[in-house]
């Protein structure tokens, strides 16, 4: 296993990370500043009323991307482990 085979490794890995996480981190960010807009403009700064709306959010997203979430996460550690023969000889 040479080095250039471990940065191919990290930069799939990273890749994947970035896909997979993605959609919940979007949705919670647009969530958090149209809450943080609603709570400006009506002057109410209530903690838990900028993160129940996150969670609902969050939680919706998973529900509705979970499944290619985890299809995705499988099929990439499919990849890695079927890789082992060749990257070890």
């Amino acid at each position: 296993m040479n080095s250039q085979q471990v940065l191919t490794i990290g930069q799939q890995a990273f890749h994947v990370l970035l896909t997979v996480s993605a959609p919940i981190l979007l949705v919670v960010l647009v969530v958090g500043m149209l809450v943080s807009i609603v709570q400006a403009a009506t002057q109410i700064n209530e903690s838990t009323l900028s993160f129940v709306p996150k969670i609902l959010a969050a939680a919706a997203v998973l529900a509705i991307v979970g499944p290619w979430m985890i299809t995705m996460l499988v099929e990439y550690l499919q990849s890695v482990l079927t890789s082992i023969p060749a990257v070890v000889t």
